[in-house]
């Protein structure tokens, strides 16, 4: 009893060498096929190299290029001069001249004796699997690739879209089910065989060869023909990133390639040295006997997937941020947002801090500069106040500030003056706190000293921003926790919401404010907004704020005069 190895080669050919050499001392004749894009001087030399081991044979050769019948084709013609020069062979085990034996060769040979009868073949129908990457599962049977994917991907494409216009489709021979699984399979003599001398074999090929990516179905579905068992699942260790690409397996993966217990691993890098000492070593150096569980690493690969498709919250990277809507998270922390409060209160930056001991900062996004808190002009991960920097990117500003300040909460202002692009960014984050007096940015006009004509101008403008801001926080795209008050009920009665606005940023209920911010003299307010109404502009967005503040009117003579002691 033997395993032959098919060896499909196309570069690192010195690693292919020392690979073959190592399977051949175990006793397993090598049927190695040479890629046609190799150059002839580097073939006769790798031929060369492996002539003095005589159970070693090359097929013809092929030009493979990825997800095209070359590849089927070099696998039939190598598997055809094994089984014809190696009678003794049971199995026939394909590999790469990237694949590395993880296990001593006897175990394999043993494990194979063991079942006669069973082809190791990872072969499922596309409807039961979600495998494919791309969007052609089921067409990949039923449409016809002249072209190739990688080398004229625009004729690909088109061809494809004219088969679907014209809804044309393949007749899939008789008593064939598409199937579909890894490339790396090891089957049985007498299903192998039965696969090569098969009398529709010209139709099948025929049929196959405009079948996209026919390496990962022709074995795979015709081994449901002729096999007596099938054990569907591949001996080799290969994994797939999400967008179908193999992973590489480097130096530093040695002992995730142990707790694999797989036979053979792919794809190995060439100059992992490290590994190739490891693994191609005598049996007192090997892995102990057991069965093959590539199932133990899956869930490292599947951390592997989540971390580089989403990443962590609020750091972005470059596999991702391009593309909008991939963060895992908008930013890393939470952090609260202030509309009108800094206007209606004079010292309600240090009132903050002191109430929830955060880091408040001023208006982030001010014209002039960023208003990082205690006037800093540089933050964590060197963040300028620089308003121009800050405007290239706001929404990197605004991330890379959470982010660099993570496990601390932030607070800071914003307002109709500031820069309004990152409104839509802070209204889908659901770490955003936002709470908003609308219509106080009227305060510092009433408080100004200017000309009415340049007030009820710029009142008109700012009203319109807010409007606009106020229109975003009202989509059904919003995900931040928002609180609204027009001016007028939050003058009304303030202790409230600033009383669930600390609760929310502390988490804490029991505790009642002990102190409230110092509100601006609104003396003449109302009468300032009266006046804005008489020239033609509508604040409407203060709510009904009273022209007059009245002082209810007593009835009777006054009360007299108490001292309390």
């Amino acid at each position: 009893m033997s395993v032959g190895i098919v060896m499909l080669v196309h570069t690192a050919l010195g690693r292919a060498e020392q690979v073959a050499r190592h399977w051949n001392a175990a006793g397993c004749p090598v049927v190695i096929h040479i890629d046609k894009s190799v150059p002839a001087k580097t073939h006769n030399a790798f031929v060369a190299a492996l002539s003095d081991l005589d159970d070693v044979r090359f097929g013809r050769r092929h030009r493979c290029e990825w997800g095209t019948w070359g590849i089927v084709a070099a696998t039939q013609d190598a598997a055809e001069r094994m089984l014809e020069a190696f009678p003794d062979v049971t199995h026939v085990y394909l590999t790469s001249g990237s694949c590395l034996p993880l296990r001593p060769v006897q175990e394999l040979i043993d494990y194979l004796k063991a079942r006669p009868r069973t082809d190791f073949v990872e072969s499922a129908t596309t409807a039961d699997v979600p495998w494919t990457v791309g969007g052609l599962d089921h067409e990949r049977f039923t449409l016809r690739f002249p072209f190739s994917w990688r080398k004229h991907r625009y004729l690909f494409d088109k061809y494809v879209e004219f088969q679907r216009r014209v809804g044309f489709k393949r007749r899939i021979p008789d008593g064939i089910v598409p199937h579909m699984g890894s490339q790396w399979w090891c089957l049985t003599r007498r299903t192998l065989s039965s696969i090569l001398q098969d009398p529709r074999r010209p139709v099948l090929d025929r049929y196959f060869k405009r079948v996209w990516i026919p390496d990962e179905c022709y074995f795979q579905t015709l081994a449901r023909q002729y096999s007596l068992n099938i054990e569907s699942r591949s001996l080799t260790l290969s994994k797939f990133d999400f967008q179908g690409k193999p992973h590489i397996f480097y130096d530093d993966h040695l002992q995730l390639l142990r707790r694999s217990d797989c036979f053979v691993a792919r794809k190995i890098w060439a100059h992992a040295d490290r590994l190739y000492d490891a693994f191609l070593t005598d049996s007192a150096g090997a892995m102990n006997k057991t069965e093959p569980n590539p199932g133990k690493i899956d869930r490292l690969f599947a951390k592997a997937v989540e971390r580089r498709t989403r990443g962590r919250a609020g750091l972005y990277m470059q596999s991702r941020f391009p593309n909008e809507g991939w963060e895992n998270g908008v930013t890393a922390g939470r952090y609260s947002v202030f509309q009108g409060f800094a206007e209606l209160f004079d010292d309600f930056k240090p009132w903050l801090a002191r109430a929830t001991g955060t880091r408040v900062h001023g208006h982030l996004f001010a014209p002039e500069r960023a208003e990082f808190a205690d006037s800093q002009s540089v933050m964590n991960g060197a963040l300028s106040d620089c308003a121009i920097l800050r405007d290239y990117n706001p929404k990197g500003f605004l991330t890379n500030l959470i982010w660099n300040t993570r496990g601390e909460r932030q607070c800071f202002s914003i307002g109709p003056r500031d820069n309004q692009a990152i409104n839509w960014d802070i209204a889908k984050d659901p770490n955003a706190q936002i709470s908003v007096i609308s219509g106080a940015w009227a305060v510092p006009l009433f408080q100004s000293n200017r000309d009415f004509a340049d007030i009820r101008k710029e009142a008109a403008l700012l009203q319109k921003i807010e409007n606009d801001f106020l229109d975003v926080l009202h989509s059904p795209y919003v995900k931040a926790r928002i609180r609204i008050w027009t001016m007028a009920e939050f003058v009304e009665s303030p202790m409230e919401p600033l009383q669930t606005v600390i609760d929310e940023i502390t988490q804490k209920t029991a505790r009642r404010l002990s102190e409230a911010p110092r509100m601006v003299d609104l003396a003449g307010f109302g009468q300032f907004l009266q006046n804005l109404k008489n020239q033609g502009m509508h604040p409407y967005l203060m709510g009904d704020f009273p022209v007059e503040q009245t002082v209810p009117t007593r009835h009777g003579s006054p009360p007299k005069p108490y001292l309390v002691r």
